[in-house]
């Protein structure tokens, strides 16, 4: 079996990055057949439980309040909405649901109590609840972890010298303590970055080094290639080129052998044939339904489709265990 490293220097990861892509992708594959699981994709849904109105300035997003993209402010979603998505997202296939909101960090208030409350609610329904809020303090993680949140999303974006290119209203180090404070409590990490910023192939690389050198590889890596929106800073960029996309999974596939690589935004873009080459160098997890919080995404139907043609299938919730504190919670009743 593939050994699992967190030294990785960046003259390993670029060599590999830069291996003729055939072989690339063979490698990858290689390594992620070692798992017997190799055909299984995991399946979240990610909806948005409050848009718009945030304060941060990151250049890709149509939810700063400071660019004006079309998108319409809405408040915090009442529970019962967020568990009929949920139930929809279920029945369609998804294991997981990831809930996001347009904040710069978790705020001690009644609408984090309204978050902890959906945590509990959509626990109940059998999925892996994931949450994107922003900034976390220790306490606020660990009142998400009690309430049973299997997974903290908190992307990198790019590497942290092209980082204030990016965003200005937050560090590099607040991000990267974030997924300590997550680590911490003890639920698991989601985290990973962005392609078609403007970035070089240097900053991708230096990305994944900073990934792959974390004391413990986040269990979850998503790779979005950008989706222009028109009001941002990065309206105009050109499309990423799939062959991007694959280089990245595999590359990432190879370095975090054990990582789930989400294949994530960008793919109402992209062919069958192309996301089959994506699944092949590695990808073992996608969004589904038809929106990415406010971007278009490829429908439950049209994935089951492309995965009964690729000969995939759904992955499990809770296939590598449930979150700790609902294990407990569990043994105790």
């Amino acid at each position: 079996m593939t050994e699992v490293r967190n030294n990785w220097t960046k003259e390993e990861i670029a060599e590999i990055y830069h291996t003729p892509l055939l072989d690339l992708v063979y490698r990858a594959a290689t390594i992620h057949r070692e798992n017997k699981d190799y055909s299984e994709v995991q399946i979240s849904s990610l909806i948005s439980i409050k848009t718009g109105g945030c304060p941060e300035d990151c250049a890709y997003c149509p939810q700063a309040a400071r660019y004006s993209t079309g998108v319409d402010v809405h408040a915090i979603l009442p529970k019962h909405e967020v568990v009929a998505a949920a139930e929809k997202a279920k029945a369609g296939g998804a294991s997981r649901l990831c809930m996001g909101a347009a904040w710069r960090e978790v705020r001690d208030n009644k609408d984090f109590d309204k978050v902890i409350e959906m945590v509990k609610a959509v626990n109940e329904l059998d999925m892996e609840v994931c949450c994107t809020l922003g900034m976390l303090t220790e306490s606020q993680a660990q009142r998400l972890a009690d309430a049973g949140l299997y997974a903290y999303n908190h992307n990198l974006d790019t590497s942290e010298d092209d980082y204030k290119r990016i965003i200005t209203t937050r560090t590099y180090d607040e991000r990267l303590q974030t997924l300590e404070h997550v680590r911490k409590a003890k639920i698991t990490v989601c985290s990973g970055g962005i392609i078609g910023l403007g970035e070089t192939v240097e900053d991708r690389i230096s990305m994944l080094k900073t990934l792959s050198n974390l004391p413990k590889h986040p269990e979850s890596v998503p790779i979005n290639a950008l989706v222009p929106v028109k009001g941002t800073p990065l309206a105009d960029q050109a499309k990423v080129s799939v062959w991007d996309m694959v280089r990245m999974i595999a590359t990432t596939r190879i370095i975090m052998p054990k990582t789930v690589v989400r294949l994530s935004a960008g793919r109402t873009e992209m062919t069958t044939v192309e996301q089959a080459f994506c699944f092949m160098a590695g990808a073992n997890s996608i969004f589904a339904g038809d929106k990415l919080l406010t971007t278009p995404n490829p429908s439950f139907d049209t994935d089951m489709a492309m995965f009964e043609i690729l000969g995939l299938k759904p992955r499990e919730a809770f296939k590598n265990g449930r979150p700790q504190a609902a294990v407990q919670e569990a043994i105790a009743e």
